[in-house]
C-alpha cells in the first residue's frame, strides 16, 4: 500500500490498542468486537508490512514500529481534526428559521434538512396562534406550521396534516367525564376564544352566549387554559395542542360534530428562498412525525 493510502479509521482502531494495550478494553472503547478489532489490527499491519504488537504471556506490547507509529497517529488524527474544522468554517451557513405552533413538531424534518448538504441548519421556535403569519410577513420567521383559518394573501401555502379538534373543559364539569361531546352539548357553556375558529357555534348558540371574553388577558394557550381552570368557560383546541399541555385540573373531551383542523405549511410568496424551499420539501416527506 502507497503511504498516501492509510486508513485513517484502522489508525484510530490502533491508536485504542496502542493506548489500552488490551484488545478487549480498545473494543469496547470503540464500541466493536474484540475479534473485529483484531482482524483489523491485523490487516493493518500488512498494509504497513510491519508488526505493530507482540501478543504474549505478558499481554499485548508494542513493537518500536508501533512506538513510533503512536508518536506520529496522534499528530496526524489532530491534523485531520484541524482540517476538517477549518473546512466547516469555510463551508457557507445555509440557516433556515422555522415556526411552530403548540404541539406540532418540526424535529425530523429539521434533521432532514440539515442531511441535505454540510453547512446547513434548521432554528426552530414556537409561535402563538395570533403571530403565525406576521412572522412570516415580517421576514422574521421563513416558514411556519400554521393552523387555519389563516389570511392566505401574499402567503405561498401547502397543506401539511389534519387533525381533530378537542374541548377543553373544568375538570369538574360533568361533562368532561364523557368519551365525547357534541356542540349541542357544549351550548350552555361560555367560549373563551374567537368563535371564527369554531364553525358552526355562531349559528348554535344565543347571540349573547357566542363568545365572553375572559376577564384576564389571553395571549397564549397556557393563558387559555388558566381561565378554563378557573371554570369561566371552555376553549377548543387541536388535539396535538390539548395533548401537548397536559394539567390535572382541565379534561380533555373530543368533539364528534366538527371537522378537524388543517395545518399548513406557510412563507413569504415574493421571497426566494431555495434552502426554504428544501425545507418544506423535507417538511412534507416527514409530515407523519409532525404530531
Amino acid at each position: 500500500m502507497a503511504p498516501d493510502d492509510l486508513d485513517l479509521r484502522k489508525l484510530r482502531y490502533f491508536v485504542a490498542v496502542a493506548e489500552e494495550l488490551h484488545f478487549g478494553r480498545a473494543a469496547r472503547r470503540l464500541h466493536i468486537a474484540q475479534p473485529v478489532l483484531s482482524r483489523q489490527i491485523r490487516s493493518f499491519e500488512g498494509e504497513l508490512g510491519v508488526q505493530l504488537f507482540l501478543r504474549g504471556s505478558r499481554g499485548t506490547q508494542l513493537t518500536a514500529a508501533g512506538v513510533q507509529l503512536l508518536q506520529d497517529a496522534k499528530v496526524l488524527i489532530d491534523d485531520v481534526k484541524a482540517l476538517r474544522q477549518r473546512l466547516t468554517r469555510a463551508t457557507p451557513q445555509v440557516t433556515v428559521t422555522v415556526g411552530v405552533m403548540p404541539g406540532l413538531r418540526a424535529t425530523a424534518a429539521a434533521t432532514a434538512f440539515e442531511g441535505t448538504g454540510p453547512g446547513r441548519r434548521a432554528v426552530v421556535r414556537q409561535v402563538s396562534w395570533n403571530e403565525q403569519v406576521d412572522v412570516v410577513r415580517t421576514g422574521e420567521i421563513d416558514v411556519v406550521y400554521a393552523r387555519e383559518p389563516i389570511d392566505h394573501r401574499g402567503l405561498g401555502t401547502v397543506a401539511l396534516l389534519e387533525e381533530p379538534m378537542d374541548a377543553v373543559l373544568p375538570a369538574d364539569d360533568p361533562l368532561a367525564e364523557r368519551s365525547s361531546v357534541r356542540l349541542s352539548d357544549l351550548a350552555s357553556r361560555v367560549l373563551l376564544h374567537d368563535p371564527a375558529m369554531l364553525p358552526g357555534w355562531q349559528a348554535l348558540v344565543a347571540p349573547e352566549q357566542r363568545w365572553k371574553p375572559p376577564h384576564s388577558t389571553v395571549r397564549s394557550v397556557e393563558d387559555k387554559l388558566e381561565n378554563v381552570a378557573a371554570r369561566e368557560g371552555f376553549v377548543v383546541l387541536p388535539r396535538s395542542t390539548a395533548g401537548y399541555y397536559r394539567r390535572p385540573d382541565v379534561r380533555v373531551v373530543p368533539i364528534e360534530d366538527i371537522g378537524s383542523v388543517q395545518v399548513t405549511l406557510i412563507w413569504d410568496a415574493a421571497t426566494e428562498n431555495p434552502a426554504r424551499d428544501q425545507f418544506v420539501a423535507a417538511a412534507l416527506a416527514c409530515r407523519d412525525d409532525t404530531i
